[in-house]
């Protein structure tokens, strides 16, 4: 079972691929299309729950998506076509780092797939490249809420794979950022947010014992759940943020 195979069981209760509660994303979404009418592109949509919220409840909104992952956008054409938006949302499989199109796009999403594009500053330069002028990015990543200690090197991560959150705002806004609004994921959200991936993964194992992967899976759940019980919960935080490109910025002009 492969990475992506677990990520989407993992997500089947929690499509929003991040530790963010409905009231969140719905609150980052209003602040993000004002007008209703966006254009929208999500670089690392998975099952393009992002696209499918915002359309939903915007008639106006188009939008696309991209991932490599083919059995995700597979379960995601199928929730856009139930959800009636099927001229509206296209999901692509394509490198969100190479994807192309002609028409530049309101308001550009990346949220917990800045990994995708090479990490969180690789990514800031990819969703501009795709931006109208005046247009939103909304980007999502992780920070150090403390100091990082053994426990991080245990489950995974490197020390300096994230920032505080000081200065990650300053490294985003030193490459000609603006930080229009954010959104810093709460401790709840955080716990819900895992107890659905690893709960959700054991559960699809416990129901599928006769699948040669379940096993695999059962393990994995388990050996996630100790990482970010003994390791990352209260040391890893995530922010979302939205961005506006400063105009008076060298690198912008």
């Amino acid at each position: 079972m492969n990475r992506q195979e677990i990520s989407m069981l993992a997500h089947a209760d929690h499509p929003i691929a991040a530790p963010l509660h409905d009231a969140s994303v719905e609150r980052l979404l209003t602040r993000a299309l004002r007008r209703g009418d966006e254009r929208v592109l999500d670089l690392g949509c998975a099952e393009g729950a992002w696209l499918i919220r915002a359309a939903t409840e915007r008639p106006g909104v188009r939008g696309d998506g991209v991932d490599l992952s083919a059995p995700a956008l597979k379960r995601g054409r199928a929730r856009v076509e139930a959800a009636g938006l099927a001229g509206r949302v296209r999901l692509h499989q394509a490198d969100a780092a190479t994807y192309s199109d002609p028409q530049p796009y309101d308001l550009v999403m990346c949220v917990g797939s800045t990994h995708a594009l090479g990490g969180l500053l690789p990514a800031l330069d990819a969703a501009a490249r795709h931006l109208a002028p005046g247009g939103t990015l909304m980007i999502g990543d992780g920070f150090w809420e403390r100091e990082p200690g053994e426990e991080i090197l245990a489950a995974g991560f490197t020390p300096d794979e994230y920032t505080d959150l000081p200065t990650t705002i300053d490294r985003i806004e030193a490459k000609g950022w603006v930080t229009a609004y954010a959104h810093t994921s709460t401790r709840a959200e955080w716990d819900d947010y895992e107890w659905s991936w690893t709960g959700t993964l054991a559960r699809w194992a416990l129901e599928h014992p006769e699948d040669p992967d379940s096993g695999e899976a059962l393990r994995t759940a388990r050996r996630h759940r100790d990482e970010w019980l003994r390791g990352y919960r209260d040391t890893l935080g995530f922010v979302t943020l939205l961005l506006q490109r400063d105009g008076t910025a060298p690198e912008y002009k």
